[in-house]
């Protein structure tokens, strides 16, 4: 139950919940490769790669930040083989680089339609298939995807087709990955329950949306009960709440952003 000298690549781990798995595996001593888009400062956004090493290292772990847009696959396959260089292996990867739009069908452009696609579906697929030589390879294997369970209700997709289209490619991946992959790479999906208190719930809602949130460290201790388990735990799309129950924790309150506010349940849940 340890991810001690264990090697991560984490997509979109320079905030939020990334950022959050790749701290809590670096409690344990494990090596991380924070794989982002932002290696300069956002004007809006906190957070670049180079700051998340900073505190994985100061957080007992090892860094790597690679500078990684999910978009384009042959920067994918060398960023992968860069961490599988420098850390002497892979044995993890969390596909957590997502991204969204919460339209309807006639104001939702083709070009948010293609960056959701190409980020979520394409994305995980990519850096899925570029890791899967190096995973082989270990013998504690795990493909994690921050998606949702396969709730195949017309309420998760009327609001926002395109959306919920690309999210829902994410935990399909999850589902014939783990078939093709058994008893080799144990692939899994992990959705939060309520709303995490991140950037894009921020976005969303605001400040009043942000407090009745839980903070990304709940996703990140569930993140780590799951990579902590053998490859047979396989094919499941876990909430965190029920991650956490089978790790033995059942008071969620320490999570909440303000203990006076109860928690927003999150989207497909």
């Amino acid at each position: 139950m340890s991810l001690s000298g264990r090697t991560l690549f984490i997509t979109g781990a320079s905030r939020g919940i990334g950022k959050a798995i790749a701290l809590r595996a670096a409690a344990d001593g494990a090596n991380v490769a924070i794989a982002a888009k932002t290696s300069d400062p956002h004007p809006r956004l906190a957070g670049t790669i180079h700051d998340t090493a900073r505190e994985v290292e100061a957080a007992g772990g090892r860094a790597l930040p690679l500078v990684v847009d999910v978009r384009d696959h042959h920067r994918v396959a060398e960023a992968v083989a860069e961490a599988a260089e420098h850390f002497g292996g892979l044995d993890i990867v969390v596909n957590n680089a997502s991204a969204i739009s919460l339209t309807d069908t006639g104001n939702t452009s083709m070009k948010r339609f293609d960056l959701m696609f190409s980020v979520n579906v394409r994305g995980t697929f990519v850096t899925s298939q570029a890791a899967l030589p190096f995973l082989r390879a270990s013998d504690r294997a795990h493909i994690l995807n921050i998606s949702p369970p396969l709730n195949m209700e017309e309420r998760w997709f009327a609001p926002h087709v395109a959306y919920t289209m690309s999210k829902f490619g994410m935990s399909m991946c999850v589902l014939g990955m783990a078939g093709e992959l058994r008893g080799k790479v144990a692939v899994n999906a992990l959705w939060p329950r309520t709303t995490i208190a991140t950037a894009a719930v921020n976005m969303l809602g605001g400040e009043a949306l942000m407090k009745a949130s839980r903070t990304p460290a709940v996703m990140a201790d569930a993140a780590y009960w799951i990579l902590t388990q053998p490859v047979d735990v396989t094919g499941n799309f876990f909430l965190d709440e029920e991650a956490l129950r089978r790790a033995g924790v059942t008071d969620l309150s320490g999570y909440r952003v303000d203990p006076d506010v109860a928690p927003t349940p999150d989207f497909f849940v």
